[in-house]
């Protein structure tokens, strides 16, 4: 008899064929939950493991791993984004490149979340930027409510969004979260999508040559940030091993199923032409499964996690999956 599991997806082209049953996991029928926003589903798998399959930012998972909650990833990644859109700073703060963010005051929804991480990691690692001499300004709660903050990160006055705090001078930069050319793979704009902050008088792209630098960076450091990935309860794991494979090859299917559609019809949506426009970059497969094709953006990450004080220490690729997907393809 197969296993009926409660499951929180993001709806997008890769994950339609689960949602509607064209794809079904062996042995396994899936309880779809429509969450909107998904980010929802990430505090609510984290404070109170409410899915037994639940797609949630891999920095969220990363910081959870810390308090020993009770869910493991398998390697299947549902969002990639690239990130030299992600921050803009107002022309009168003083900053004209990178490295002029030391001493400056900049807002991030909230510090664990994977854009900011990922961010930060460039910026430390190419602009040379001290981290610990930015004051990083949340308007937004951690999904995980234990994790302790670094002291350079502030909460915003209550009420007060980071948008305009930007426009209101108090804020010297900011990350505005999904823009260019969008998430390989889910939807959405970051903060900034009912205030278009780089139309503002005063405001400007940190990195305004997004598609070049976009691609140098990927095919000098082979780092494709990852932004949504796939955790499963432990006591299922435990209790039913054979359901993180299950997964994984249903998920896989799922994807070509959608990749092969989009080869033989084209485009049809916004979120369609998005994957065309970032398969240019990175090749057919716009979203790679699989320990073997990410374990240079896996390390990056867990590198980026430990740096900026998400974690007690660095965790090993091996260790934050299920061990039986660690060699699936």
């Amino acid at each position: 008899m197969a296993l009926t599991l409660k499951t929180a997806l993001a709806t997008a082209g890769h994950t339609a064929p689960l949602k509607d049953g064209s794809v079904v996991p062996e042995g396994i029928v899936l309880a779809h939950e429509e969450v909107t926003p998904i980010i929802a589903a990430f505090r609510r798998m984290v404070r109170a493991t409410e899915f037994d399959i639940c797609e949630m930012s891999p920095t969220t998972y990363l910081a959870a791993k810390a308090f020993n909650k009770p869910f493991t990833a398998i390697p299947v990644f549902l969002s990639r984004m690239f990130h030299n859109h992600a921050i803009v700073f107002r022309e009168d703060s003083g900053i004209k490149a990178g490295q002029d963010l030391d001493g400056k005051k900049v807002g991030v929804r909230a510090y664990t979340v994977a854009t900011g991480v990922w961010v930060r990691g460039i910026l430390q690692s190419e602009y040379f930027v001290h981290l610990d001499e930015v004051t990083w300004v949340t308007d937004d709660e951690e999904h995980v409510t234990e994790f302790v903050a670094p002291s350079n990160v502030v909460k915003a006055p209550q009420g007060r969004s980071l948008v305009e705090m930007l426009l209101a001078g108090e804020l010297d930069a900011a990350f505005t979260g999904a823009a260019g050319v969008g998430r390989a793979g889910a939807p959405g704009a970051g903060w900034d999508a009912a205030v278009n902050v780089e139309d503002q008088p005063g405001i400007k792209r940190l990195m305004p040559d997004i598609g070049v630098m976009e691609v140098e960076r990927f095919k000098r450091a082979s780092v494709y940030p990852i932004h949504g990935l796939v955790v499963v309860k432990d006591e299922l794991l435990a209790k039913e091993p054979w359901v993180g494979p299950a997964l994984f090859n249903a998920f896989k299917a799922a994807k070509q199923q959608y990749l092969d559609k989009l080869k033989a019809n084209g485009p049809s949506t916004p979120q369609d032409e998005a994957v065309v426009a970032r398969q240019k970059i990175v090749g057919a497969d716009h979203i790679p499964y699989g320990v073997k094709a990410n374990r240079r953006s896996l390390e990056t990450m867990i590198q980026c996690a430990y740096d900026q004080q998400l974690t007690p220490r660095k965790y090993t690729v091996e260790e934050i999956f299920a061990p039986n997907t660690l060699d699936l393809e």
